[in-house]
């Protein structure tokens, strides 16, 4: 339901809330496939490593400013959900701190240090990417759970992880395959073939369990005549996967033609299945405790916010489009002297 948008009460915390949303779908898109590539760092040769690091490295830093962006309006926007939130992720938080901090050193150093400790740095950029994969899918696990503290939600929070750890690599597979070439490319593939079947799994347990988190969920999902609003979603998500299956198999094509197609079509395919859990949880900010409403900041202070993220995003915006324009085309290792 859309907002009354002549009431500033109303529109502007669906603003910030949509505003938010969009900054973690960027960012789960962006950073995920550059998480994804470090997740994948142990299946590759020494070489094919310089060259996947090179497929990430223009851009790697840039994409967790979405990250930045999305806490940041939590904060300044929703202040009350933003206490309340990270109070309950506490540790999936610092731990994810922890892990985007080893993965940033790691990456730096190893394209300096000698032959001998390559192979650490190697290692450190690996478990750096993965323990951030990790915390992000237990802190989804948990949020999809409301934010309880129990063995089964814990249970459930931990097979988020993995699953959002096997679609980070999956991703990140799907985007080599566009950068990369030769035997790195052909890799690529087989790995982005074996990990579709643990996005499909990660979406399937995610699906299953959402509507039976709370009643009203329940009742959005297969109640009349909510549930042809959600619809299309499931609908479309099967024939992205299915066309993404067929596609997979029948690569590389000649001349290396549509090397993107994967990729874009798996960005579609998690922005379908972000979409599907905001719907869920729409108008909570924190599940059935705190609607994007009761938690906003008062709506003079959400309106001098707002001037400023009618600055800061565009410029995010372009220098992201800029980035991702000038870098285009297949990777080579990244160096710096």
């Amino acid at each position: 339901m859309l907002p009354d948008f002549s009431n500033p009460a109303d529109w502007l915390p669906w603003a910030f809330a949509s505003l938010m949303g969009l900054s973690i779908l960027i960012y789960v898109i962006l950073d995920g496939f550059d998480l994804g590539v470090g997740i994948l760092f142990p299946l590759a040769t020494p070489g094919e490593k310089d060259l996947m690091i090179g497929s990430i490295g223009p851009f790697w830093d840039a994409n967790e400013t979405w990250l930045v962006l999305a806490v940041g309006l939590l904060l300044v926007a929703f202040p009350t959900a933003h206490g309340v939130i990270l109070t309950a992720l506490y540790l999936p938080v610092f731990v994810m701190l922890v892990g985007l901090i080893l993965r940033g050193v790691a990456f730096e150093f190893r394209a300096k240090a000698r032959d001998q400790y390559r192979n650490l740095w190697n290692g450190a950029f690996f478990a750096g990417s993965l323990i951030t994969a990790l915390a992000q899918g237990f802190m989804l696990g948990l949020y999809i759970m409301g934010l309880e503290q129990t063995a089964a939600t814990y249970a459930f929070a931990t097979l988020a992880a993995v699953f959002l750890a096997v679609g980070y690599s999956f991703i990140g597979a799907v985007w080599l395959i566009h950068k990369a070439e030769g035997q790195l490319q052909t890799k690529a593939i087989g790995w982005s073939r074996g990990g579709l079947w643990g996005v499909i799994l990660g979406i399937g347990a995610i699906s299953l369990s959402t509507p039976f988190v709370s009643n009203r969920i329940f009742d959005k999902w297969f109640g009349f005549p909510e549930m042809l609003y959600l619809l299309p979603l499931p609908v479309i998500s099967a024939a992205l996967i299915a066309w993404l299956f067929v596609m997979l198999r029948r690569m590389p094509f000649p001349q290396d033609r549509f090397s993107w197609l994967p990729f874009a079509v798996s960005t579609g395919l998690f922005a379908l299945a972000y979409l599907g859990m905001a719907y869920s949880f729409y108008p909570y900010v924190v599940p059935d405790q705190l609607t994007i409403y009761d938690a906003a900041s008062a709506p003079e202070s959400l309106f001098i916010i707002l001037v400023g993220a009618c600055v800061v995003v565009p410029v995010i915006i372009s220098y992201t489009i800029l980035a991702y324009f000038i870098f285009r085309g297949k990777a080579t290792e990244l160096r710096y002297e």
